[in-house]
């Protein structure tokens, strides 16, 4: 979106994924850590299930970008509708729940890549992958 290019929709946009911050997954993950109990299996989800399509216009808006660069593809096969997980476990056990709501996280994360948009040039000019290889690959 902060390039003007088309973004792409598979089929009509309204398969539905739970959205989680990347802060309060951290947290998720500390929390099954510190309260958890040993060998259980702990989901962390965002309890804010949303249609792509949705997501993709609420970009547009955090970005100022207008709707036009939506781009309906063809679906992919086998795409699935839904992806949605149950935190009830995590919640009842840890006590955690997410704390920060999707447009907030949002427009963290749209703050976060504007503020850091020398870094993101290097990570897809390649730069970044020449510098890993050079110094780790061999390692």
């Amino acid at each position: 979106a902060f390039e003007d290019k088309p973004l792409p929709v598979y089929g009509d946009g309204m398969q539905i994924r739970d959205w989680l911050f990347v802060e309060d997954h951290c947290r998720g993950i500390r929390a099954a850590l510190d309260k958890g109990r040993e060998g259980e299996i702990y989901n962390i989800g965002g309890n804010c299930s949303l249609p792509n399509i949705e997501v993709v216009r609420r970009i547009l808006a955090a970005t100022g970008k207008p709707e036009s660069l939506i781009r309906y593809v063809t679906d992919r096969p086998g795409h699935d509708r839904r992806y949605a997980l149950s935190s009830a476990k995590l919640m009842n056990e840890a006590g955690w729940a997410p704390k920060v709501s999707f447009d907030e996280g949002l427009a963290l994360t749209v703050r976060w890549y504007r503020e850091n948009s020398g870094w993101v040039s290097r990570v897809r000019s390649g730069e970044y992958l020449r510098f890993y290889e050079l110094n780790y690959a061999n390692r």
